[in-house]
């Protein structure tokens, strides 16, 4: 998908700008006429280096955190027009600042909080703008912000949780390489002299890390640059419909970490379903603003076809069984809403759940990770240490 910046007009003649998310200018084109508009100038937006976009964008966190003031302060009586600014005024960092200017701005400019978030794209998602809109237009955006707070606070926490659990296990695998580095590159070569000086030869295994050593010192940096290569073509190829698609199914058939992703696809769709239901969306709409922030391509494909069983007048959670992509209690718990007309309140509960479950399986994934990879290094170091020493005593046998 790339990012377009578009100039429209809407049914009551005002001009529309706006950052829409296409393949193609054809496609913006018929977002735009879908929608009502006559659009007028079609831009791809800036990119930078390697096609990455250019510009601000708030984090999960930033977003919380404008999303959670946001909502106290019109909870509160205060109007819209002075809580943005007092947000501007407030926000810790400057990229919030200058995203919540430009909201602003179009708000005095006549556009509703939604419209003023639609063009800001990479900010806000299409999760939050429709909430916002459905919050406008029923009279109840400071309860819907609040809603849509709790809800990014959620994924948030559930995000920290699996990258704080990650952390140790990084710094013990870039410990292990730096040491073995170290030993590799620094070490072993001192001994080298005192061999050729007494003419004799190194152990066969002295010798082997020595060049193994050599070697690491002389292509590090085209191995660093071919990592490199390789990561920007996986990045490019993932862009490929088909290869993300056979990538992602993939991840969720591996034996520990697939487990871990569908219990984070349940979270996310409970999270974001039952909030959208409660805030008085419709089920099909819903479905389609909750494919966006799946984030895995097999799962947003179960989820279409969710989608057309649903607008076909079936339920949801027997099209979500047939793909076998959500774990069994997420389709019992949904399919027991769906029969007790409680669909958003059990979506939420079942998002709980499947939060609390993904962090216990990652608390079991860093458990075994960190003793693996301390076993691991230490058998990669005791290797390292037993063939020095087994070349001292061999300069010592010589000596003697």
């Amino acid at each position: 998908m790339r990012q377009w910046r578009t100039i429209a007009l809407d049914r009551d003649g005002r001009t529309l700008h706006a950052r829409i998310a296409a393949p193609d200018e054809a496609a913006v084109a018929r977002l735009l006429r879908r929608s009502g508009a006559v659009p007028l100038e079609i831009k791809a937006d800036r990119q930078g280096v390697f096609g990455f976009a250019v510009g601000d964008a708030l984090s999960r966190a930033e977003l919380s955190l404008v999303l959670r003031e946001l909502a106290t302060m019109l909870g509160a009586g205060q109007d819209l027009d002075h809580a943005l600014q007092f947000l501007q005024q407030t926000a810790p960092r400057s990229r919030v600042r200058r995203v919540m200017a430009q909201v602003h701005e179009e708000i005095r400019n006549g556009a509703s909080l939604a419209a003023a978030m639609a063009m800001q794209p990479r900010s806000f998602s299409r999760l939050v703008i429709g909430m916002v809109r459905g919050g406008e237009a029923g009279g109840a955006l400071a309860v819907t912000l609040d809603r849509l707070a709790a809800l990014t606070e959620a994924q948030q926490a559930l995000a920290t949780t699996i990258q704080s659990a990650l952390i140790y296990p990084a710094l013990l695998v870039v410990a292990a390489i730096g040491a073995i580095s170290l030993l590799l590159v620094q070490i072993l070569p001192q001994f080298v002299p005192l061999f050729e000086q007494n003419g004799a030869a190194l152990p066969a295994s002295t010798r082997f890390l020595l060049d193994a050593g050599e070697m690491v010192g002389r292509i590090w940096p085209w191995a660093l640059l071919g990592v490199l290569a390789v990561l920007m073509a996986c990045r490019l190829a993932l862009r490929r419909p088909g290869i993300r698609l056979a990538v992602d199914r993939l991840v969720l058939r591996l034996p520990l970490i697939g487990y871990l992703q569908r219990e984070i696809l349940a979270a996310r769709l409970c999270r974001s379903l039952g909030t959208l239901l409660q805030n008085g969306v419709s089920l099909v709409p819903t479905l389609a603003i909750v494919r966006e922030v799946l984030g895995n391509a097999a799962a947003m494909q179960a989820l279409d076809r969710a989608t057309e069983a649903a607008r076909d007048g079936a339920g949801l959670s027997g099209a979500l069984a047939a793909s076998g992509i959500f774990p069994e209690r997420t389709v019992h718990l949904l399919r027991l809403g769906e029969e007790t007309a409680k669909l958003a309140s059990v979506a939420l509960r079942a998002a709980e759940i499947h939060e609390e479950a993904a962090r216990v399986t990652t608390q079991r994934l860093t458990a075994l990770l960190t003793p693996a990879i301390t076993i691991v290094m230490g058998a990669v170091i005791a290797g390292i240490v037993s063939s020095l020493l087994l070349a001292m005593l061999s300069l010592n046998d010589l000596a003697q």
